[in-house]
């Protein structure tokens, strides 16, 4: 896509500190990282997002996200990781062209993404978990 800003880093039109490059995905550092070592994945084929994708490219997403968190993990002597897909803006997705971000995570990194907690209504579960069963045949 012509004026999408990883698609310009893809066609290298925009410098960036790329960790990782094959012949359909490539992964560079995020240019407002979370933590050291916070990267981003994606196809260079675009599209929006994950559920956009078509099964090579998340297959190789996939793939890439844990070879290139395994060594993330060794470089920065991360205790964990947080690999997250935001999906829409309402999401907090910025660019719209499918990636991964993968974060190296430290004990006491002041970063928090623990979900605030909604309850069901009595028997709203077994509903939802219905219907999304149904749509998914």
């Amino acid at each position: 896509m012509k004026d999408c800003l990883f698609c310009k880093i893809i066609r290298k039109e925009i410098p960036a500190d790329i960790v990782y490059e094959d012949k359909s995905i490539i992964a560079f550092f995020d240019i407002n990282p979370a933590n050291k070592g916070h990267t981003l994945v994606m196809p260079k084929n675009h599209s929006n997002n994950l559920l956009e994708d078509n099964e090579d490219d998340l297959k190789n997403i996939s793939l890439a996200v844990k070879k290139i968190g395994n060594a993330i993990m060794k470089a920065t002597n991360a205790e964990g990781l947080n690999i997250i897909s935001n999906i829409n803006s309402v999401a907090g997705q910025v660019v719209f062209h499918t990636h991964v971000h993968i974060i190296p995570r430290f004990k006491d990194d002041g970063i928090n993404f623990k979900v605030q907690r909604r309850y069901y209504d009595e028997g709203e579960s077994k509903k939802l978990a219905s219907k999304i069963k149904t749509l998914l045949k």
